[in-house]
């Protein structure tokens, strides 16, 4: 299916994802968006993992301030519970997204990384909240997924001072979790996709959506959500037939978890 702001590629279990409006070094509009839950939709069984990049110097500059200047009270409602939907269904989906970050990962671009769930900065990266200089507020899910990897105090003196961080920085802070010289995040991202790839599609499932829900629960709900997660992943025929294989290999000797 062809797409006007992104190009989608297949490669074996992998599918490729990139922003494509470098002219407006990649900030969201609504029709990305769309496209977005487009392509999240109609992943099939035979995508294990997802690689993505951006075209141009800039991952995402965030909210296209041009189409989303003035609007009315609902219609901005609509729109972040577009981008709320939009981004579970990324966040919460059955197979992990690697996602590479250049240049400006700025406003809605943060959201959009945090949705994913392994992040490369490029060392020419920065991040920023600059919604406070526009006299707006985060719309796309930042306050939730921000605030969690930086703490909440951390994300309020951002959005009032408008600091930016450096790729650096970001990778201390958890926003990134990889660092990469410049040009060279996507052949990390395909290394570790490709990794991701060949775990237990049932195991990457459950990484992907148990966790972030059971750092939702009280500990007694989470540890028993946790109990029934390692119940439903040890006792399938794919983690039977993992096990059985490592324990015939030549670590039988030693059957731990050591690698």
């Amino acid at each position: 299916m062809p797409y006007e702001f992104l190009k989608v590629q297949y490669d074996g279990p992998l599918a490729y994802v990139e922003l494509n409006r470098p002219a407006k070094r990649n900030a969201v509009n609504n029709a990305l968006i769309e496209e977005l839950e487009s392509v999240f939709i109609r992943f099939d069984e035979s995508v294990r993992a997802v690689v993505m990049t951006a075209a141009g110097s800039h991952f995402c500059a965030g909210l296209d301030l041009a189409e989303n200047s003035v609007r009315a009270p609902m219609d901005v409602l609509r729109t972040s519970q577009q981008w709320h939907r939009v981004f579970q269904r990324m966040q919460f989906s059955d197979r992990p997204i690697v996602t590479v970050m250049q240049g400006a990962v700025i406003g809605g671009g943060l959201e959009l990384a945090l949705a994913t769930h392994v992040r490369i900065a490029e060392a020419d990266a920065f991040f920023q909240l600059p919604e406070a200089q526009h006299g707006i507020f985060v719309g796309g899910g930042a306050s939730v997924r921000v605030a969690r990897v930086i703490g909440p105090d951390r994300m309020t003196e951002m959005m009032l001072s408008g600091r930016s961080y450096s790729a650096e920085e970001g990778h201390r802070l958890g926003l990134a979790h990889y660092m990469a010289e410049q040009g060279c995040g996507r052949e990390k991202a395909i290394q570790l996709a490709t990794q991701l790839a060949t775990n237990a599609p049932l195991s990457n499932w459950a990484a992907i959506n148990a966790v972030p829900r059971i750092h939702d629960m009280s500990m007694s709900d989470g540890l028993f959500t946790e109990s029934l997660t390692v119940a439903l992943t040890q006792s399938g025929d794919e983690a039977k037939t993992r096990m059985q294989a490592f324990l015939g290999g030549a670590r039988a000797k030693d059957a731990t978890e050591l690698p």
